[in-house]
């Protein structure tokens, strides 16, 4: 695997940068499918969907992060090296996401599972590969579903695996402008939902909420049926199923992530499980893992490389 030699030092630039970067997906060589995946009576979920030519070597299915969809660069970016590499790549949008606000009553929250276990449990066996909250979805399944033929691989970047922790850093001064952007992308959601299905969600003093943890302790709560802010955040953390994951799993993770606290993966549910491998290079910012040389999308290849072999035991 290439050693990581990231584009710039500063975690905020590479973060920045990556969200810009073009993915670079080749649509007219890989043709996309969006098809949709009925995972409860009322939810419909969108993956646009793609082949390599030829026998494919196995399927990744590609999570995005908080406020993404199948279009975000990150996810462009990861099919592209999943189809080169000669692996199907089936990218999830998650409930709501994606343009499909009318397919399924309600959105997405931070744990929940069950419409990814279902695309799972229908193109299995697969790989599966979560960017920030996707991670901590990918992560959480994996410990939920233990011993399984489903999965067989998960690697997770940047991913957010204690919310609370991670929401205390989001709400630090330095990184207001991460902090407004989700805030402002999450009401913008809220929105569209009520939009779409009149009298599903109350959206009462949506206006005047001015933090992420304020948002979920007020809406993400009350729909989810968590208590509070503070019961959603640790029951649906993956670190409290890291110590079930029985698949091979990989979690790339910057030291100098700035809205993730590197310390929380010294925690032992994850240093104590032989299934679980940390590779956390000095830089790469959240999702940010933009290389000096090519191939630019360090993370990607890094993945790919892990996958590939596994799928030649």
């Amino acid at each position: 695997m290439q050693r990581f030699t990231p584009l710039v030092s500063n975690p905020h630039l590479l973060t920045i940068a990556a969200h810009f970067w073009p993915g670079g997906l080749d649509t007219r060589r890989f043709p996309v499918e969006r098809k949709l995946y009925r995972t409860e009576p009322q939810v419909q979920i969108a993956v646009d969907e793609q082949r390599p030519a030829g026998e494919p070597r196995g399927r990744v299915v590609i999570v995005h992060g908080l406020e993404g969809s199948s279009r975000s660069g990150y996810m462009l970016s990861m099919a592209r090296a999943a189809l080169e590499a000669g692996f199907e790549a089936h990218r999830v949008n998650l409930r709501s996401c994606g343009g499909a606000e009318a397919l399924s009553r309600g959105g997405y929250h931070s744990g929940l599972t069950s419409d990814l276990h279902e695309i799972v449990r229908r193109l299995a066996p697969v790989f599966v590969v979560g960017f920030s909250l996707g991670g901590n979805l990918a992560l959480k399944l994996a410990g939920e579903l233990g011993e399984t033929s489903l999965i067989r691989g998960v690697c997770a970047v940047s991913t957010p695996i204690e919310l609370a922790a991670c929401v205390n850093r989001l709400e630090q001064p330095q990184n207001r402008i991460y902090h407004a952007r989700f805030l402002r992308r999450l009401k913008r959601r809220a929105r569209a939902i009520a939009r779409a299905h009149p009298g599903l969600i109350a959206l009462d003093g949506l206006d005047s909420v001015r933090s992420l943890r304020e948002f979920d302790d007020r809406y993400t709560a009350r729909w989810f049926g968590f208590r509070d802010a503070a019961d959603y955040y640790d029951t649906q953390s993956c670190r409290r199923f890291l110590d079930r994951v029985r698949v091979p799993a990989l979690l790339i993770q910057a030291q100098d992530d700035p809205v993730i606290p590197f310390e929380i993966f010294q925690c032992a549910e994850l240093r104590g499980n032989p299934a679980i491998e940390l590779l956390a290079p000095a830089h790469g910012g959240h999702v940010g893992f933009i290389s000096r040389r090519r191939p630019r999308f360090w993370s990607d290849q890094a993945a790919m490389e892990w996958i590939a072999s596994l799928a030649k035991r």
